[in-house]
């Protein structure tokens, strides 16, 4: 068994395991890089877990580790008796130490960029099952992701660990197995809160509008397969009207949460999760459809993924999973809440959004997607508390290929491709701005003070008064630091004018 290790006990972040089938020719790493780009969070460890079984058959039982680390290569053998080639031993594991050196030695540096752990351990001549198991068992292991090749281990290994498996099938697709029970006591709850009509600025009490409504939800109690909709088996998918009845309690008004203009949600449970019902008017025919398109092509776990949809006649509805932990709009305007998101949490929220921007605008397979409404009020943190950006309603496919109708082309002016990325930088820029103030920009520009958060916060900046900008309730100073980079960051994106249009990824 594999034994030692190069981690050091760190008070933060959790283990997500990628085992992979060590006897292949050529090393694949689109496991872990799905695992990189979906789950891992900053502070997390990557073990990536070779599996060499063919070796151990041609020798004798025997691990060692070779793995990429944050302080460099290292590599650990130990022979454990039986008779073994010395020379094939020593061939065998050269070439693999370099196949996976090189073929992981790029994403050392996007996981020392993202302050993630990233360790590689290749074990030969033990059942993948058992090492599995073992390492998930020695550590505070979040997810287990098992690579096409080794699929046919996940029932057992499911029955003898405790957190969520994946298995990677390719093309950024993978399946979801949620753990035989969950601590629900990790799972915040929100209380309920009556609905107040009228703004209470003094004791920021008022919740209006789509983010407080998720946020005055009562949860139910959490049962033991509480886990994201959209990350199971078979989501997302159709629903027909008959189910989202039963959901929804026939969409009495004891579940209507927002009832606004045109957008009318409801509060549900599905299989014994909550989730959220969004239901469309009539003549919005054409937003469900551009929103259903849109959604149904992405899957990022800062995004509030699709549960399903359904379409009868004129009733139209797209589901969500719950948004437990409430919007960040209304977080900043709560004294307590904004005091736990420190600088450095606002810093990786900045970054998962970031990020978030960045694989909508260059990572997407059927070509660029804006958002063109990046803002705190748009933004909701999960169970897991990852933050995720949300309401699709003003996205939009840059090379969509549907025919536009006259109606279409007054409410979408013709802009080049260069100025709707550009716009959604720019969005991004103020969204920094909200989190280094503390306060959402729709909040600043009610408060009467005559001038936007733009008007108000560049000038102080420009003029090296970030202090003056930066919240005033975050007390810790020990991390000032990457509220400059914040604010570097935002003023890139604000100054993004016509002669100098930087890309997201340029900005992050």
């Amino acid at each position: 068994m594999v034994t030692g290790t190069t981690s050091s006990r760190r008070g933060e972040g959790e283990k997500v395991i990628v085992v992979m089938d060590a006897n292949r020719s050529k090393v694949s790493v689109d496991a872990v890089c799905w695992t990189l780009k979906y789950v891992v969070r900053p502070k997390d460890t990557v073990v990536v877990l070779g599996i060499l079984c063919e070796l151990g058959k041609k020798t004798s039982c025997f691990p060692f580790h070779v793995g990429i680390g944050n302080a460099g290569i290292w590599e650990r053998l130990e022979l454990s008796g039986g008779e073994v080639n010395p020379k094939e031993l020593e061939e065998e594991i050269e070439k693999k130490r370099e196949q996976y050196q090189s073929s992981l030695q790029p994403l050392y540096r996007q996981c020392r960029k993202n302050e993630v752990k990233l360790e590689v351990k290749l074990a030969a001549g033990i059942d993948a099952k058992e090492i599995t198991i073992e390492e998930a068992q020695n550590s505070n292991t979040r997810l287990i992701v098992l690579d096409s090749h080794l699929k046919k281990e996940k029932v057992f290994i499911y029955g003898h660990v405790d957190c969520h498996i994946a298995v990677y099938k390719g093309k950024d697709v993978a399946t979801l197995i949620a753990p035989k029970a969950s601590d629900s006591s990790q799972i915040p709850r929100k209380g309920t809160r009556a609905y107040k009509s009228q703004r209470d600025p003094d004791n920021d009490e008022d919740l209006n509008g789509l983010q407080e409504g998720l946020c005055r939800l009562e949860l139910p109690p959490q049962s033991p397969c509480w886990y994201p909709l959209a990350w199971r088996t078979g989501f997302p998918r159709s629903f027909a009207l008959p189910e989202l009845q039963d959901i929804t309690n026939r969409f009495g008004e004891e579940n209507l949460v927002l009832d606004q203009d045109d957008i009318k949600l409801y509060k549900g449970i599905l299989q014994e999760t909550p989730i959220l019902v969004r239901r469309f008017s009539g003549n919005d025919n054409g937003r469900f459809w551009s929103e259903l398109k849109i959604l149904s092509r992405l899957r990022h776990r800062n995004i509030m993924n699709l549960v399903g949809y359904c379409c009868t006649g004129s009733s139209m509805f797209l589901l969500f999973d719950y948004p437990c932990m409430g919007s960040l709009e209304v977080n900043l305007r709560r004294k307590e809440k904004a005091e736990n998101l420190s600088w450095r949490l606002r810093w990786y929220i900045g970054q998962e959004i970031g990020a978030t921007l960045r694989y909508l605008h260059e990572e997407c397979a059927d070509g660029p997607i804006v958002h063109l409404s990046v803002c705190s009020s748009n933004i909701v943190f999960s169970h897991a508390a990852s933050a995720m950006l949300c309401n699709f309603r003003t996205a939009k496919m840059l090379k969509d290929d549907t025919p536009s109708t006259e109606a279409s082309q007054q409410e979408s002016p013709k802009k080049d491709q260069d100025e709707y990325l550009s716009a959604d930088v720019h969005d991004y820029g103020v969204f920094l701005l909200e989190l280094i103030a503390g306060k959402s920009s729709g909040d600043f520009q009610a408060q009467g003070i005559g001038k936007s958060l733009i008007d108000w916060a560049l000038p102080l900046m420009e003029n090296g008064l970030l202090g003056e900008v930066m919240d005033p309730r975050i007390k810790d100073a020990d991390d000032v630091m990457v509220v400059h980079h914040m604010a570097r960051a935002a003023l890139f994106c604000l100054k993004n004018n016509s002669g100098l249009r930087l890309s997201i990824t340029e900005v992050k």
